[in-house]
């Protein structure tokens, strides 16, 4: 079997497979030098300021924990990694390089497991696979290394644990960033008027690049941070904008393992779900608002929830925050989270939010299409806000850079526009009959949805046997020939996140990178979910794995 990729995913695939006792042949397939990192956590992609928003608790253990592995490094190497060893803690966060070494050490370590346990493990570092082809029996997977030399393969199993899609190319124009990765670039960028799309943390990893790269943050006598410029860089200023003109939250206190749900349980959603496609919004809200209810009668009733639907409840949400200066709500917010961590305090609306948004997900793929626009529109939006919760850190480091007049936050609205072609720097944002020019400019919205067109096999292209998945235009019609369906963009899968396929091919190509994924599992990011990608791929393909012959190698590397 192969896995291309040794991110989060890739890895967890892995640790579910090294354990089974059926010897296999495992490839594994890495473009970059260094396999076991991950993109997110790359330090040729993240500045070293750049901060992880999972909690130590939250990482799902490979061989170690997180906090084991740190505890368990020399002073010398917290040192080398900006740790105090009284700062390691299951509730701390930390640079997202931190992470990417910590799960090369696991990586490392499910190697030699899986050796141990009889299986040949090949790590192919430098390989960029470069085309998927479906046999009748097998899977055809080609290679190149650096030096441009191709290789080919033939596969029982192959699991596509890709990652985040980053463009080759981070600087389309003079000044204009398509993404905020790799950080090495944004470093260039001269001081003067910044424009950051975007206000989650993918835009608070671009403000920091850039203030870095011009200046220091440092503590006060009073212990506040502060920010001060570096001698020539007096005229940088960052404006972050999106459409609310909301600053993410600080992370809050919460009880982990989760609090079991009492109302709006996975089987009360399962239920909504077999009633029909007919109103299943409406019927998960009310799952939802009840949970809600009884988790905080106060919140409730501040917000009118009663009152409220599958449409307006975002409104209601998002209301005091909208009334607010987002620099002034997030002074208070920061405090508030403080406070809570220090005495354990939980806020049980938030918590009630956290603990439903992956069991109200279950309903995605069975929405119609009206419904799936509702649910965009509406409460993926407050679910979105609500675990997207940033370190403490982030929220001092962007007041800190508030106060020192070099950040701002503009609301965009729906109205304005983004033009790119009649500035020969930056770009242009018009807005209310306004005009306003960033010397540079980046596109900090994260990772996009793909589809079928975006893979990147041409022979899994030219076979047709990989399908967009769809969603039904109207409640009844079940038929995926019928054209009442829509396609929604992904890949259409089953639930081992292998692509359905029609055609009498090979059926074990598991398709588990996040980018398809995200049309139906719109909260399928990060390293909790790559557990449990991981986890249903791996025991797919255990569930398979009685036959003892190796693998065809078509050209021994």
């Amino acid at each position: 079997m192969a896995i291309i990729g040794t991110g989060p995913t890739g890895i967890y695939t892995l640790a579910g497979l090294v354990g089974h006792m059926v010897p296999m042949e495992i490839s594994i397939f890495e473009v970059e030098a260094e396999p076991g990192k991950g993109t997110p956590y790359h330090p040729d992609a993240n500045d070293r300021i750049m901060l992880a928003n999972i909690a130590s608790v939250e990482l799902p253990p490979i061989t170690q924990s997180l906090t084991e592995w740190l505890s368990g490094l020399p002073d010398q190497e917290l040192f080398r990694l900006g740790i105090a060893r009284t700062a390691i803690s299951e509730r701390e966060f930390y640079p997202r390089v931190v992470l990417g070494e910590f799960l090369q050490t696991q990586f490392r370590a499910l190697v030699d497991v899986g050796t141990a346990n009889g299986h040949s493990i090949v790590v192919r570092s430098c390989h960029r696979v470069v085309d998927i082809r479906l046999n009748n029996d097998d899977i055809f997977l080609s290679a190149e290394t650096l030096a441009g030399e191709r290789k080919d393969y033939a596969f029982d199993h192959v699991v596509m644990a890709t990652g985040h899609n980053w463009p080759d190319r981070t600087e389309v124009k003079p000044g204009y960033f398509i993404s905020p990765w790799p950080a090495g670039d944004l470093k260039a960028i001269a001081p003067g008027p910044v424009g950051i799309l975007g206000t989650s943390l993918s835009a608070i990893d671009a403000l920091m690049t850039v203030s870095t790269a011009h200046g220091v943050f440092y503590r006060d006598a009073a212990g506040q941070l502060q920010y001060a410029p570096s001698a020539g860089s007096e005229t940088l200023h960052v404006t972050m904008m999106s459409r609310k003109g909301l600053l993410p939250e600080a992370d809050f206190h919460c009880e982990y393992p989760y609090r079991p749900l009492t109302i709006c349980t996975p089987n009360a959603v399962a239920d909504a779900i077999a009633a029909g496609k007919s109103q299943l919004l409406d019927r998960a809200f009310d799952l939802f608002a009840r949970e809600l209810a009884a988790c905080d009668p106060d919140y409730a009733a501040h917000v009118a929830l009663s009152s409220l639907n599958a449409d307006n409840f975002a409104n209601a949400y998002f209301a005091d925050r909208d009334e607010a200066d987002p620099f002034a709500w997030a002074a208070r917010n920061l405090a508030e989270a403080e406070h809570n961590k220090r005495h354990n305090v939980t806020v049980e609306w938030r918590y009630a939010i956290l603990r439903m948004h992956e069991v109200i997900a279950k309903i995605v793929p069975h929405l119609d299409e009206d419904d799936l626009k509702r649910f965009g529109r509406g409460l993926k939006t407050i679910f979105i806000d609500d675990y997207a919760t940033v370190p403490h850190l982030s929220i001092e480091r962007m007041l800190a850079l508030h106060r020192a007049d070099k950040l701002s936050i503009m609301r965009l609205g729906s109205g304005y526009e983004l033009d790119t072609d009649s500035v020969e720097i930056g770009a242009r944002i018009l807005l209310d009959e306004q005009t306003h020019d960033f010397e540079a400019f980046i596109d900090a919205t994260g990772q996009s949805a793909l589809s079928v067109r975006d893979l990147p096999f041409p022979s899994l292209l030219s076979q047709g046997a990989v399908k967009p998945a769809k969603t039904l235009t109207s409640a009844e019609q079940a038929d995926l020939s019928d054209p009442a369906y829509k396609s929604t963009g992904g890949i259409e899968l089953d639930a081992q996140y292998r692509p359905i396929v029609t055609a009498p091919l090979c059926a074990n190509l598991y398709c588990a990178a996040i980018p398809f994924l995200l049309h139906k599992s719109p909260f399928v990011q990060g390293i909790t979910s790559a557990k449990e990608i991981g986890d249903i791929v791996s025991a797919a393909i255990r569930g398979n794995a009685t036959d003892t012959t190796p693998s065809l190698i078509l050209e021994s590397a």
